[in-house]
């Protein structure tokens, strides 16, 4: 199952359209928390909003996330050891206040955590690659080197 995950703050209908239209090809049940969206998927299953609890239940089914560069989404990705494609939300096309995603999206591309894809082409190459596997992941808590560093910190 492919997870989709649009953010709390606004709709994100350009994703979501282009899910619905590459969902054929990829024979996968997809579930989508969608956020309002104007756009009616006739491939893949929506929900407005999910509760936490049904949230963390689908997030834990899920093969693939693909999701917003949003932050809290990209760091469960990688501590649940997930796959991941980040798809930013485009400022310039109404879909954020800012291009603090594509920023986002930039900055974990570089640094190897993560899938990202910017257009439909793109998307559509990354959920058709078989097997795909999660780049990077990180621990549920902080090292112990930087909890003594905050704590000296914190001290002094």
């Amino acid at each position: 199952m492919i997870f989709v995950i649009t953010g709390t703050q606004l709709p994100f209908d350009r994703l979501i359209r282009m899910l619905d239209e590459l969902a054929p090809q990829l024979n996968e049940e997809i579930v989508a928390q969608v956020n309002g969206s104007g756009y009616l998927p006739h491939h893949i299953n929506t929900i407005d909003i999910l509760p936490p609890d049904e949230f963390d239940r689908l997030f834990n089914r899920a093969r693939l996330i693909v999701a917003h560069a949003g932050m809290g989404t990209i760091l469960s990705a990688l501590t649940m050891h997930k796959p991941l494609i980040v798809f930013p939300r485009i400022a310039a096309l109404g879909e954020h206040r800012n291009e603090h995603q594509l920023a986002t999206a930039e900055k974990v591309k570089e640094a190897g955590y993560c899938y990202v894809a910017t257009d439909k082409e793109e998307l559509q190459s990354l959920l058709l690659t078989p097997d795909l596997r999660p780049l990077y992941s990180i621990g549920a808590y902080a090292t112990d080197s930087l909890v003594q560093s905050i704590t000296e910190f914190v001290e002094n």
